[in-house]
């Protein structure tokens, strides 16, 4: 299903106001991904890549083209290991968290 226009803004604009919230995007974002759910994962972090700096900002600081991170966040995208660890990578830099892996 997809997002309503309102709602990307209202989601947007409470990520700009509140930090807890847009750590809290973050880690979603990697978490789905970590249990197998790829699509929604990377869906969950370009919603958070918009809302916390950017597709620009974010082209800048890794050196990969700001379409080529649009297209590998993408509902088709499959992004290489590399570029996507060094995408999160500067997301939880940025943020000021560092997520780990551990088993249960």
């Amino acid at each position: 299903m997809a997002l309503t226009r309102q709602f990307r803004t209202t989601l947007r604009e409470r990520a700009q106001k509140d930090g807890e919230f847009r750590q809290a995007m973050l880690k979603e974002g990697i978490d789905s991904m970590l249990a197998g759910d790829v699509a929604t994962g990377k869906a969950i972090l370009r919603d958070y890549i918009n809302a916390a700096e950017g597709f620009a900002s974010l082209s800048e600081a890794t050196s990969i083209p700001a379409k080529s991170l649009m297209r590998m966040l993408g509902p088709k995208g499959n992004p290489r290991a590399e570029n996507l660890f060094q995408v999160i990578r500067h997301l939880q830099a940025s943020e000021g968290v560092q997520f780990g892996v551990a088993p249960r």
